[in-house]
Protein backbone atom coordinates (compact mmCIF):
# COMPACT_ATOMS: atom_id res chain seq x y z
CA UNK A 1 0.00 0.00 0.00
CA UNK A 2 1.24 3.36 -0.82
CA UNK A 3 2.86 5.91 2.06
CA UNK A 4 -0.17 8.23 2.73
CA UNK A 5 1.95 10.68 4.26
CA UNK A 6 4.25 10.35 1.62
CA UNK A 7 1.48 11.20 -1.44
CA UNK A 8 0.70 14.25 1.18
CA UNK A 9 3.75 15.25 1.02
CA UNK A 10 3.93 15.38 -2.81
CA UNK A 11 0.36 16.98 -3.24
CA UNK A 12 1.12 19.68 -1.35
CA UNK A 13 4.65 20.34 -2.97
CA UNK A 14 2.56 20.08 -6.69
CA UNK A 15 -0.12 22.00 -5.56
CA UNK A 16 2.28 24.67 -4.70
CA UNK A 17 0.39 25.63 -1.38
CA UNK A 18 2.67 25.49 2.04
CA UNK A 19 2.71 23.00 4.47
CA UNK A 20 3.19 22.46 8.05
CA UNK A 21 4.31 18.45 6.60
CA UNK A 22 6.11 20.22 3.95
CA UNK A 23 8.21 22.05 6.84
CA UNK A 24 8.98 19.21 8.90
CA UNK A 25 10.69 16.90 6.17
CA UNK A 26 12.39 19.54 4.44
CA UNK A 27 14.24 21.38 7.65
CA UNK A 28 17.56 21.43 6.34
CA UNK A 29 17.64 23.88 4.11
CA UNK A 30 19.73 27.37 5.05
CA UNK A 31 20.93 26.12 8.52
CA UNK A 32 22.47 29.15 9.29
CA UNK A 33 19.69 31.21 9.77
CA UNK A 34 17.86 27.99 11.16
CA UNK A 35 20.44 28.59 13.47
CA UNK A 36 20.21 32.02 14.35
CA UNK A 37 16.26 31.27 14.92
CA UNK A 38 16.73 27.82 17.01
CA UNK A 39 18.95 30.18 18.76
CA UNK A 40 16.38 33.04 19.54
CA UNK A 41 13.94 30.17 20.80
CA UNK A 42 16.40 29.12 23.17
CA UNK A 43 16.76 32.26 24.70
CA UNK A 44 12.39 32.32 24.76
CA UNK A 45 12.41 28.57 26.45
CA UNK A 46 15.46 28.94 28.85
CA UNK A 47 15.98 32.70 29.78
CA UNK A 48 12.24 34.22 29.11
CA UNK A 49 13.98 36.40 26.62
CA UNK A 50 11.52 37.72 23.85
CA UNK A 51 12.46 39.37 20.43
CA UNK A 52 11.40 39.12 16.81
CA UNK A 53 12.86 39.39 13.40
CA UNK A 54 11.96 39.89 9.56
CA UNK A 55 12.93 37.99 7.05
CA UNK A 56 13.25 38.97 3.12
CA UNK A 57 13.20 36.91 0.12
CA UNK A 58 11.94 37.01 -3.54
CA UNK A 59 8.43 35.19 -4.50
CA UNK A 60 8.91 31.46 -4.60
CA UNK A 61 12.34 31.44 -2.99
CA UNK A 62 10.78 29.71 0.64
CA UNK A 63 9.54 32.24 3.07
CA UNK A 64 6.40 30.41 3.94
CA UNK A 65 8.14 27.27 3.70
CA UNK A 66 10.75 28.63 6.31
CA UNK A 67 8.08 29.58 8.56
CA UNK A 68 6.54 26.57 7.96
CA UNK A 69 9.81 24.62 9.64
CA UNK A 70 10.03 27.31 12.64
CA UNK A 71 5.79 26.08 13.22
CA UNK A 72 7.30 22.77 13.78
CA UNK A 73 10.57 23.49 15.67
CA UNK A 74 8.52 25.48 18.33
CA UNK A 75 5.86 22.70 18.65
CA UNK A 76 8.69 20.66 19.10
CA UNK A 77 9.94 22.57 22.04
CA UNK A 78 6.45 22.52 23.85
CA UNK A 79 5.99 26.07 22.66
CA UNK A 80 2.27 27.87 21.38
CA UNK A 81 2.08 28.97 18.03
CA UNK A 82 0.55 31.32 15.82
CA UNK A 83 0.37 31.30 12.69
CA UNK A 84 -1.28 34.02 9.79
CA UNK A 85 -0.73 35.89 7.12
CA UNK A 86 -1.83 39.81 6.40
CA UNK A 87 -4.59 40.65 4.28
CA UNK A 88 -7.27 43.73 3.33
CA UNK A 89 -9.05 41.76 6.09
CA UNK A 90 -6.12 41.92 8.78
CA UNK A 91 -4.08 44.69 7.76
CA UNK A 92 -1.17 45.53 10.41
CA UNK A 93 -2.37 49.07 11.08
CA UNK A 94 -5.46 47.89 12.77
CA UNK A 95 -3.74 45.52 15.67
CA UNK A 96 -6.90 44.25 17.23
CA UNK A 97 -8.16 42.78 13.83
CA UNK A 98 -4.33 41.81 13.96
CA UNK A 99 -5.00 39.82 17.58
CA UNK A 100 -8.60 38.44 16.37
CA UNK A 101 -6.58 36.36 13.50
CA UNK A 102 -3.89 35.34 15.47
CA UNK A 103 -6.41 33.78 18.19
CA UNK A 104 -8.35 32.02 15.17
CA UNK A 105 -5.04 30.69 14.48
CA UNK A 106 -3.20 29.98 17.34
CA UNK A 107 -1.86 25.61 17.87
CA UNK A 108 -0.79 24.36 21.12
CA UNK A 109 1.69 22.15 21.18
CA UNK A 110 1.04 18.35 19.43
CA UNK A 111 -2.47 20.01 17.81
CA UNK A 112 -3.38 20.24 14.33
CA UNK A 113 -6.31 22.06 15.03
CA UNK A 114 -6.44 25.72 15.82
CA UNK A 115 -7.79 27.01 19.65
CA UNK A 116 -7.21 26.59 22.71
CA UNK A 117 -10.29 27.83 25.09
CA UNK A 118 -10.86 23.93 25.84
CA UNK A 119 -7.95 24.31 28.15
CA UNK A 120 -8.81 27.79 29.22
CA UNK A 121 -12.35 26.23 30.61
CA UNK A 122 -10.30 23.75 32.64
CA UNK A 123 -9.23 26.55 34.88
CA UNK A 124 -11.19 27.09 38.17
CA UNK A 125 -11.69 30.05 39.70
CA UNK A 126 -9.89 29.46 42.89
CA UNK A 127 -6.90 28.11 41.18
CA UNK A 128 -3.25 29.15 41.20
CA UNK A 129 -3.17 30.24 37.59
CA UNK A 130 -6.51 31.90 38.01
CA UNK A 131 -5.24 33.79 41.29
CA UNK A 132 -1.66 34.81 39.37
CA UNK A 133 -3.47 35.84 36.59
CA UNK A 134 -5.75 38.45 38.06
CA UNK A 135 -2.96 39.84 40.20
CA UNK A 136 -1.06 39.90 36.73
CA UNK A 137 -3.76 42.32 35.34
CA UNK A 138 -4.27 44.24 37.79
CA UNK A 139 -0.71 45.31 38.07
CA UNK A 140 0.84 44.71 34.53
CA UNK A 141 -1.38 45.98 32.45
CA UNK A 142 -2.89 49.63 31.02
CA UNK A 143 -6.31 48.93 32.12
CA UNK A 144 -8.13 47.00 33.80
CA UNK A 145 -10.56 45.70 31.62
CA UNK A 146 -8.99 42.18 31.80
CA UNK A 147 -9.55 41.89 35.58
CA UNK A 148 -13.45 42.40 35.65
CA UNK A 149 -13.82 40.46 32.18
CA UNK A 150 -11.78 37.25 33.51
CA UNK A 151 -13.22 36.94 36.75
CA UNK A 152 -16.17 37.43 35.71
CA UNK A 153 -15.50 34.43 33.05
CA UNK A 154 -14.58 32.14 35.87
CA UNK A 155 -17.04 32.88 38.25
CA UNK A 156 -20.48 32.99 35.57
CA UNK A 157 -22.52 30.00 35.65
CA UNK A 158 -24.65 31.91 32.91
CA UNK A 159 -23.78 29.86 29.40
CA UNK A 160 -24.83 33.37 27.51
CA UNK A 161 -22.90 35.54 29.79
CA UNK A 162 -20.01 32.78 29.15
CA UNK A 163 -20.08 32.62 25.85
CA UNK A 164 -19.49 36.52 25.30
CA UNK A 165 -16.89 36.49 27.63
CA UNK A 166 -14.92 34.00 25.85
CA UNK A 167 -15.65 36.00 22.64
CA UNK A 168 -14.33 38.61 24.23
CA UNK A 169 -11.32 37.19 24.45
CA UNK A 170 -10.70 35.91 21.19
CA UNK A 171 -11.22 39.19 20.05
CA UNK A 172 -14.90 39.71 19.24
CA UNK A 173 -14.78 42.88 22.23
CA UNK A 174 -17.77 42.81 24.35
CA UNK A 175 -18.90 46.66 25.06
CA UNK A 176 -17.93 48.09 28.47
CA UNK A 177 -21.13 48.80 29.46
CA UNK A 178 -22.04 45.14 28.97
CA UNK A 179 -19.11 43.50 30.96
CA UNK A 180 -19.75 46.33 33.99
CA UNK A 181 -23.70 44.79 34.39
CA UNK A 182 -22.17 41.33 33.47
CA UNK A 183 -19.34 41.79 36.65
CA UNK A 184 -22.34 43.45 38.92
CA UNK A 185 -24.61 41.07 38.70
CA UNK A 186 -22.53 38.39 39.38
CA UNK A 187 -20.11 40.07 42.20
CA UNK A 188 -22.73 42.95 43.14
CA UNK A 189 -20.68 45.67 42.99
CA UNK A 190 -19.92 48.60 41.02
CA UNK A 191 -17.46 48.33 38.37
CA UNK A 192 -14.77 51.47 37.77
CA UNK A 193 -12.34 51.75 35.45
CA UNK A 194 -8.99 53.09 36.17
CA UNK A 195 -8.87 53.58 32.11
CA UNK A 196 -11.28 53.06 29.49
CA UNK A 197 -10.50 50.72 27.57
CA UNK A 198 -10.61 51.37 23.94
CA UNK A 199 -10.01 48.35 21.24
CA UNK A 200 -7.88 50.70 19.26
CA UNK A 201 -5.11 51.96 21.72
CA UNK A 202 -5.38 49.06 24.52
CA UNK A 203 -5.54 45.82 22.24
CA UNK A 204 -1.61 45.25 23.46
CA UNK A 205 -3.32 44.69 26.95
CA UNK A 206 -4.80 41.76 25.31
CA UNK A 207 -1.57 40.12 23.67
CA UNK A 208 0.26 40.42 26.98
CA UNK A 209 -2.51 38.53 28.61
CA UNK A 210 -2.17 35.65 26.69
CA UNK A 211 1.09 35.31 26.90
CA UNK A 212 1.39 35.38 30.24
CA UNK A 213 -1.49 33.18 30.73
CA UNK A 214 0.34 30.59 28.31
CA UNK A 215 3.58 30.79 30.32
CA UNK A 216 1.03 30.07 33.57
CA UNK A 217 -0.38 26.99 31.59
CA UNK A 218 3.13 24.93 31.56
CA UNK A 219 4.12 26.16 27.82
CA UNK A 220 7.74 27.45 26.75
CA UNK A 221 6.77 30.18 24.72
CA UNK A 222 4.60 31.89 22.19
CA UNK A 223 5.67 31.77 18.67
CA UNK A 224 4.07 34.35 16.36
CA UNK A 225 4.79 34.26 12.11
CA UNK A 226 3.37 36.72 10.36
CA UNK A 227 3.51 36.06 6.34
CA UNK A 228 2.80 38.25 3.50
CA UNK A 229 3.88 41.33 5.65
CA UNK A 230 4.20 43.59 2.18
CA UNK A 231 1.28 43.67 1.61
CA UNK A 232 1.29 46.48 4.16
CA UNK A 233 2.78 48.75 1.01
CA UNK A 234 -0.82 49.32 0.01
CA UNK A 235 -2.06 50.49 2.91
CA UNK A 236 -2.16 54.34 2.90
CA UNK A 237 0.87 56.44 4.07
CA UNK A 238 -0.60 57.14 7.60
CA UNK A 239 -1.83 53.81 7.26
CA UNK A 240 1.58 52.17 6.59
CA UNK A 241 3.34 54.44 9.41
CA UNK A 242 0.58 52.90 12.18
CA UNK A 243 1.69 49.42 10.97
CA UNK A 244 4.92 49.96 11.54
CA UNK A 245 4.60 51.23 14.95
CA UNK A 246 2.54 48.03 15.88
CA UNK A 247 5.34 45.39 14.27
CA UNK A 248 7.65 46.84 17.23
CA UNK A 249 5.22 45.60 19.89
CA UNK A 250 6.59 42.22 17.88
CA UNK A 251 10.41 43.28 17.14
CA UNK A 252 11.94 45.30 20.04
CA UNK A 253 12.36 43.02 22.78
CA UNK A 254 11.68 46.03 25.70
CA UNK A 255 8.10 46.21 23.97
CA UNK A 256 6.99 42.42 23.09
CA UNK A 257 4.95 40.28 25.05
CA UNK A 258 6.73 37.67 27.94
CA UNK A 259 8.40 34.83 26.05
CA UNK A 260 7.28 35.57 22.62
CA UNK A 261 9.48 35.12 19.11
CA UNK A 262 7.72 36.92 16.18
CA UNK A 263 8.98 36.48 12.88
CA UNK A 264 7.36 38.33 10.16
CA UNK A 265 8.21 37.44 6.64
CA UNK A 266 8.13 39.95 3.32
CA UNK A 267 8.98 40.09 -0.18
CA UNK A 268 13.03 41.12 -0.52
CA UNK A 269 11.79 44.11 -3.23
CA UNK A 270 9.81 46.20 -0.06
CA UNK A 271 12.60 48.65 0.95
CA UNK A 272 12.62 49.54 -3.20
CA UNK A 273 8.99 49.34 -3.80
CA UNK A 274 7.40 50.74 -0.59
CA UNK A 275 10.34 52.45 1.61
CA UNK A 276 12.26 54.25 -1.06
CA UNK A 277 9.56 54.51 -3.52
CA UNK A 278 7.43 56.03 -1.23
CA UNK A 279 9.53 57.96 0.87
CA UNK A 280 8.87 56.36 4.37
CA UNK A 281 11.27 58.13 6.11
CA UNK A 282 10.39 61.47 5.38
CA UNK A 283 6.65 60.53 5.89
CA UNK A 284 7.62 59.76 9.56
CA UNK A 285 9.22 63.14 9.86
CA UNK A 286 6.14 65.02 8.68
CA UNK A 287 3.67 62.47 10.24
CA UNK A 288 5.64 62.25 13.79
CA UNK A 289 7.98 65.33 13.73
CA UNK A 290 7.86 64.38 17.61
CA UNK A 291 6.94 60.77 18.32
CA UNK A 292 9.35 58.95 15.65
CA UNK A 293 10.01 56.06 17.61
CA UNK A 294 9.46 53.08 17.46
CA UNK A 295 8.50 53.13 13.45
CA UNK A 296 12.07 54.75 12.73
CA UNK A 297 13.78 51.57 14.31
CA UNK A 298 11.02 49.16 12.72
CA UNK A 299 12.06 50.81 9.43
CA UNK A 300 15.26 50.34 10.07
CA UNK A 301 14.81 46.89 10.86
CA UNK A 302 13.01 46.52 7.57
CA UNK A 303 15.73 47.85 5.50
CA UNK A 304 18.65 45.71 6.88
CA UNK A 305 16.34 42.61 6.87
CA UNK A 306 18.30 39.42 6.01
CA UNK A 307 17.11 38.09 2.60
CA UNK A 308 16.95 34.58 1.80
CA UNK A 309 19.82 33.87 -0.60
CA UNK A 310 19.00 30.85 -3.42
CA UNK A 311 20.05 27.50 -2.16
CA UNK A 312 23.18 26.24 -3.26
CA UNK A 313 23.50 23.06 -5.83
CA UNK A 314 23.70 20.80 -2.94
CA UNK A 315 21.60 22.03 -0.99
CA UNK A 316 19.10 21.59 -4.44
CA UNK A 317 20.39 18.67 -4.78
CA UNK A 318 19.32 17.16 -0.97
CA UNK A 319 16.46 18.79 -1.56
CA UNK A 320 15.18 17.25 -5.28
CA UNK A 321 16.75 13.63 -3.98
CA UNK A 322 13.87 13.82 -0.64
CA UNK A 323 11.39 14.51 -3.33
CA UNK A 324 12.69 11.67 -5.47
CA UNK A 325 12.43 9.43 -2.74
CA UNK A 326 9.07 10.74 -1.28
CA UNK A 327 7.45 10.06 -4.97
CA UNK A 328 8.94 6.41 -4.94
CA UNK A 329 6.96 5.70 -1.44
CA UNK A 330 3.90 7.88 -2.54
CA UNK A 331 3.09 5.74 -5.72
CA UNK A 332 4.86 2.52 -5.03
CA UNK A 333 7.84 2.54 -7.61
CA UNK A 334 11.31 3.04 -7.82
CA UNK A 335 12.51 6.16 -9.22
CA UNK A 336 15.77 4.78 -11.13
CA UNK A 337 17.58 7.86 -12.30
CA UNK A 338 20.60 10.08 -10.83
CA UNK A 339 20.61 12.85 -8.88
CA UNK A 340 22.11 14.83 -11.79
CA UNK A 341 19.07 13.45 -13.97
CA UNK A 342 17.01 15.15 -11.73
CA UNK A 343 18.35 18.12 -11.38
CA UNK A 344 18.67 18.42 -15.23
CA UNK A 345 15.18 18.23 -15.54
CA UNK A 346 14.43 21.36 -13.19
CA UNK A 347 16.52 24.08 -15.23
CA UNK A 348 13.87 24.84 -17.48
CA UNK A 349 11.85 25.43 -14.35
CA UNK A 350 13.77 28.99 -14.01
CA UNK A 351 15.65 29.81 -10.62
CA UNK A 352 12.71 29.94 -8.49
CA UNK A 353 12.99 26.94 -5.77
CA UNK A 354 8.89 27.03 -6.26
CA UNK A 355 9.38 25.84 -9.52
CA UNK A 356 12.18 24.12 -9.80
CA UNK A 357 10.26 21.56 -7.11
CA UNK A 358 7.08 21.24 -9.29
CA UNK A 359 9.51 20.68 -12.21
CA UNK A 360 10.95 18.09 -10.57
CA UNK A 361 7.93 16.07 -9.68
CA UNK A 362 6.37 16.81 -13.33
CA UNK A 363 9.23 14.96 -14.52
CA UNK A 364 8.77 11.84 -11.91
CA UNK A 365 5.50 12.53 -12.80
CA UNK A 366 6.27 11.47 -16.61
CA UNK A 367 7.99 8.67 -16.09
CA UNK A 368 6.18 7.09 -13.16
CA UNK A 369 3.61 7.04 -15.92
CA UNK A 370 5.13 6.70 -19.38
CA UNK A 371 8.53 5.38 -18.43
CA UNK A 372 10.33 8.79 -20.30
CA UNK A 373 9.73 12.29 -19.73
CA UNK A 374 10.06 15.01 -22.01
CA UNK A 375 10.01 18.91 -20.96
CA UNK A 376 8.52 20.48 -17.78
CA UNK A 377 6.28 23.25 -18.06
CA UNK A 378 6.11 24.88 -15.26
CA UNK A 379 6.57 28.95 -15.31
CA UNK A 380 7.84 31.28 -12.76
CA UNK A 381 4.39 33.59 -12.48
CA UNK A 382 3.09 35.88 -9.42
CA UNK A 383 5.27 38.72 -8.47
CA UNK A 384 4.28 41.11 -6.06
CA UNK A 385 2.79 44.17 -6.80
CA UNK A 386 2.40 47.44 -4.24
CA UNK A 387 -0.16 49.05 -6.59
CA UNK A 388 -3.60 49.44 -4.98
CA UNK A 389 -6.34 49.14 -7.60
CA UNK A 390 -8.71 51.67 -5.41
CA UNK A 391 -7.21 55.48 -4.48
CA UNK A 392 -5.69 55.83 -1.13
CA UNK A 393 -7.87 58.35 0.54
CA UNK A 394 -5.39 59.50 3.45
CA UNK A 395 -2.20 60.00 0.75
Amino acid sequence: MYDIEARHIIEALRSGVPSRAVGQYFSEARPRIMREISDRLDSVCDAGKSSGMIISGKYGEGKTHLLNTVFNLAHSNNMVVSYLSLSKETPMDKLYLVYQKVIQNTYLPRRQQPGFMQELEKISANSPVASEMLVYVLQQLETDKLYYLFRSYLNTEDSDEKFLLQADLEGDFVANAALKKIYRRIFNETVKYKVNFTKTKHCGDYFKFMSHLFTLMGYHGWVILIDETELMGRLGKKARLNAYRNMARFLLPERCPENTFSIFALSASYTEDVIEAKHEYENLEAVYPDEPEPARTVLDLLVKAPQLVPLTKEEISSVLGKIQDFHGRAYEWTPNLSPASLTESTQSGGYLLRTKIRAAIEFLDQLYQYGKAGNTTVNELGEETFTEEVPLLDE
